[in-house]
């Protein structure tokens, strides 16, 4: 079941500040911390799961950090929620043999296909409409929104 949990919130957060704030350099997980108040020890978990499934490259040493691993208007919130639902532990309620015929026939075929449509509207909004929203809400950057015209 899709739930909005704080590690999905917090992943979402890092990627779009990652994005918003990129410069030449990368953005260090202190800055992040600093910038959006997400707890240090939540946001390693997150960034490192984020790393693994190649939406953000993680650069090791004293100049080390974040960048996104590919262009923002090709990483969607999907792609986002799939990687952070890998490291939620709870059980889905709809896999759980229990129940009545009412529930296995209407109930979660119905929760099932409502899941599905908002991974399909998740995985249309990109990072780069995110970064539209917060540009035209007048957040300013840490260094100034760069948009992404990467053809």
């Amino acid at each position: 079941m899709i739930r909005l949990s704080k590690k999905m919130l917090f992943a979402i957060e890092a990627v779009l500040d990652i994005a918003y704030n990129a410069t030449t350099v990368p953005v260090q997980s202190s800055e992040i911390t600093r910038r959006q108040g997400i707890p240090r020890r939540y946001l390693e978990q997150v960034l490192q799961q984020l790393v693994r499934n190649g939406i953000l490259a993680g650069t090791r040493g004293p100049r080390g950090g974040y960048r996104l691993a590919r262009e923002r208007r090709r990483i969607s919130l999907g792609e986002i929620v799939r990687t952070i639902r890998q490291l939620e532990t709870a059980e889905d309620p709809i896999e759980d043999p229990a129940g009545a015929e009412l529930g296995h026939k209407v109930v979660r075929p119905l929760w099932i296909e409502l899941q599905e449509n908002l991974m399909q509207q998740l995985d249309s909004i990109t990072i780069e409409d995110l970064c539209l929203r917060a540009y035209r809400a007048g957040i300013a950057g840490e260094f100034g929104a760069r948009m992404d015209f990467t053809i």
